[in-house]
């Protein structure tokens, strides 16, 4: 008598936990991107096989279109005191209004209260500029007001950081992060974390993918905090997904329609990207988009416009390991994980990378 193995449940959060040992976790990219690894786990045949970076190119065909998210990581992570107290005060902008206010989330000492002030310094430590709070949001975040001259990115440019993520060094930036932390073809101010995939392409690796016959579309997304926050509910049916803003115009939509015409595939260079593509292919047909998504791809979702993923290796229980999961086939990639564990892949942000196709 044979017993079967019951399917496991792809809508628990408990699925896609897994341990991830500290040294694995990557603290600096490599001096040379193009030396990071490539995992290739090919759908079709249900292989996973090894690479790096530099050989990306090779794994592509002519024809296919590379779709990137040309979003702009802004300096938002604030570092001050409480002027009255003197105690640490430390933030994160998240956006601003047409009067001047600023959106942030705060952590210090104590309650923070309407009315008081905090004072910014800069990256050297010098005292800058006082905020104001106003009033804090049912979701927790603050409206603040500066006390400052110039536009919200003026002012951040002033006295803000390169927001890492606290898994990179405690969140604590050094300079060359300015530059590391930024794909090459980031235009789009408003993004809050790096869409890191694209950290990985180089001006001579995109310039060898044209050579190639890859053509190359761009997508805005501006990745939010939200993107970091793991799964709290037990079941994905009951995460309150985040907001996320982006657009894509009608010359991607003409790229990536003539590509897919011709027979090419497309290709998304990381999560974001896919994001907006799915979003704006939500009935059925990609058409230019811009707008709010909160789009939370999940078992059994069935994709729409993407043929390919470019990405790294993300954080256990988050919604970026769910989607990969979704596109590749859970057991295809609950392997791939085991194997990147197995031959110590580098992980998150400024680690190793995977090309799902």
């Amino acid at each position: 008598m044979t017993t079967e193995t019951p399917s496991p449940n792809l809508l628990l959060a408990d699925h896609y936990d897994f341990d991830l040992p500290k040294e694995l976790i990557a603290q600096n990219p490599l001096p040379n991107r193009e030396d990071a690894r490539l995992m290739h786990i090919n759908r079709k045949q249900q292989t996973i096989d090894h690479h790096h970076i530099r050989d990306f190119d090779q794994l592509l065909n002519e024809g296919d279109v590379l779709v990137l998210n040309n979003t702009r990581v802004i300096p938002a992570k604030l570092i001050g005191f409480r002027t009255m107290t003197g105690g640490r005060w430390q933030g994160l902008f998240l956006d601003a209004d047409e009067n001047g206010n600023w959106r942030v989330l705060c952590k210090t000492r104590g309650k923070a209260q309407p009315g008081e002030t905090v004072t910014l310094n800069d990256r050297n430590g010098n005292e800058q500029f006082q905020l104001t709070l106003v009033a804090r949001l049912d979701d927790g975040s603050w409206v603040v007001n500066p006390d400052a001259e110039g536009t919200w990115l003026e002012q951040l440019k002033r006295v803000g950081q390169v927001p890492l993520p606290n898994y990179i060094r405690g969140g604590n930036m050094k300079d060359s992060d300015l530059k590391d932390y930024q794909t090459i073809f980031a235009k789009h101010v408003g993004a809050v974390a790096a869409p890191t995939a694209g950290l990985h392409l180089t001006e001579p690796l995109i310039r060898r993918l044209i050579d190639r016959g890859v053509k190359i579309a761009q997508v805005t997304l501006h990745v939010g905090i939200g993107t970091f926050r793991p799964v709290k509910a037990e079941n994905l049916e009951e995460h309150d997904m985040h907001f996320e803003r982006g657009s894509i115009d009608q010359k991607s939509v003409d790229t990536i329609a003539q590509a897919k015409a011709a027979g090419g595939r497309v290709i998304a260079v990381g999560t974001t990207s896919v994001r907006v593509l799915e979003t704006a292919a939500a009935d059925g047909e990609l058409k230019p988009w811009e707008g709010e998504t909160n789009l939370f791809i999940k078992p059994p979702y069935q994709f729409k416009s993407v043929d390919g993923m470019l990405t790294n290796f993300h954080l256990p229980r988050s919604t970026l390991l769910v989607m990969i999961r979704t596109f590749g086939g859970d057991e295809l990639m609950a392997r791939a994980y085991a194997e990147a564990l197995d031959e110590k892949y580098r992980f998150y942000s400024y680690g190793d990378a995977m090309l799902i196709a």
